[in-house]
């Protein structure tokens, strides 16, 4: 006696899904944008980090791909959890 969702449901998780996997690439195509604009209007001046010279354009680099590779993680994250969704979903206890 497992709670299911309702066919209903189903239909508006599974688009919900598909919005995702067709948001993904846009996402990291605007990541890609953001930095080759962080690159090509930011100085070339440097910064000292710990005592070592650091380009100054780094730091915004890093903070966008730290942002682009949690977007990657959580959308392997929601794929694992819908293929543990589909697996118990059809479980009957």
């Amino acid at each position: 006696m497992g709670i299911e969702p309702q066919p209903d449901e189903r239909k508006g998780l599974e688009g919900a899904n598909s919005d995702l996997e067709r948001r993904f690439p846009i996402a990291l195509a605007l990541y890609v944008v953001l930095g080759l604009l962080v690159w090509f209007t930011m100085g070339e001046e440097k910064v000292l980090v710990q005592g070592r010279p650091v380009d100054l354009r780094l730091i915004p680099l890093i903070v966008i791909g730290g942002l682009a590779l949690r977007t990657v993680l959580a959308r392997q994250a929601d794929r694992i959890r819908r293929e543990d969704g589909k697996g118990s979903g059809s479980k009957s206890l």
